[in-house]
């Protein structure tokens, strides 16, 4: 994994917003007392969130303090952790997968869009609307390429529609998020292969094992039977008779 290190332009200071610190300190009643610090990383993305996607040092510090924590472990789980954003992102922030499905389905296709229309990684545009970065896998291989803009995935994509995707963006429009394709969530853009045959789907009685045909009716569908409490005490069995207990003389 590369270097990661903060950005050099900072900002004077940082504090929760009083909701964001009600929010805080409800948090860190979850924990046992002196273990507070297992909150790290829910402090941090919700200070990322109120920066408005990325983490400056003074809100490491800031967090660290909440904590008990010394700087030094803020920082290394900030820095090694590539969901937080250690300089400025654009107000779309758009993570761009470039692991083996996706590169297979054209992702440097999406790279070049990515590039001509925004610039190079981690550049912001002058109006601070795009940014964007590649990433390791998403989770959603069986619709690559995608990409994830903020919270929201766009899968199936090409060159072409990407770059209506971030035209549309720039203009105002919100898209759809999910597969940019005639596609159901994840499944088969051929359509569904199995358990296709439409006898499968047929009302049809169900055979009894006498060879009558009975079809099941809400009316004798299986009902509960009584509570264990108001059933019938059951009388106890005799013990079986064992051999091992008789008496060896």
């Amino acid at each position: 994994m590369s270097v990661r290190r903060l950005a050099t332009e900072q900002p004077e200071g940082f504090a929760f917003t009083p909701e964001n610190l009600d929010w805080a300190k409800m948090q860190l009643t979850k924990y046992p007392e002196g273990r507070q610090a297992s909150a790290v990383l829910l402090l941090l993305w919700r200070a990322q969130e109120q920066m408005g996607g990325w983490l400056p040092e003074p809100a490491l510090r800031y967090v660290a303090d909440m904590l008990g924590m010394a700087y030094i472990r803020v920082y290394e789980i900030a820095t090694f952790y590539t969901m937080f954003n250690l300089a400025p992102v654009g107000r779309y922030y758009v993570q761009l997968c470039g692991t083996t499905p996706c590169w297979l389905r054209g992702a440097d296709g999406l790279k070049r869009v990515c590039r001509a229309m925004i610039g190079a990684p981690g550049h912001v545009t002058a109006d601070g609307l795009f940014s964007w970065t590649e990433v390791e896998c998403l989770g959603a291989c069986v619709n690559a390429p995608m990409v994830q803009i903020n919270k929201d995935y766009y899968e199936d994509l090409t060159p072409e529609t990407l770059e209506a995707l971030l035209s549309g963006l720039k203009a105002g429009r919100e898209a759809p998020p999910g597969p940019q394709v005639e596609r159901q969530t994840s499944a088969p853009l051929s359509g569904p292969t199995t358990l296709s045959d439409p006898e499968l789907y047929a009302s049809k009685p169900r055979e009894t094992g006498g060879g009558e045909a009975t079809a099941l009716t809400d009316r004798k569908a299986k009902r509960p039977g009584a509570a264990a409490n108001v059933r019938d005490a059951v009388e106890p069995k005799p013990p079986l008779s064992d051999a091992s207990s008789k008496k060896v003389r």
